[in-house]
């Protein structure tokens, strides 16, 4: 049983990191915040992981406004 609190608390601590992400409108998956808060936990600075997933957006949408005009 002992091993079963820490994962509740895990649980719980993503639904509401979950809810926090929905409120401020960040468009991250429930899974995708799991991997970013396992990073944060393991060390990885946070603001190094926000400028990543800002970097990682802005490139996707340039890829998918040059896939539309390839498109057209």
């Amino acid at each position: 049983m002992e091993e079963q609190l820490p994962t509740r608390h895990a649980l719980a601590a993503l639904d509401v990191v979950y809810e926090m992400s929905t409120v401020l409108d960040t468009g991250l998956s429930k899974s995708e915040l799991a991997i970013l808060m396992g990073l944060c936990e393991n060390s990885v600075n946070p603001e190094a992981l926000a400028a990543v997933v800002k970097e990682l957006r802005r490139e996707g949408a340039a890829l998918a406004g040059a896939s539309a005009e390839i498109s057209r």
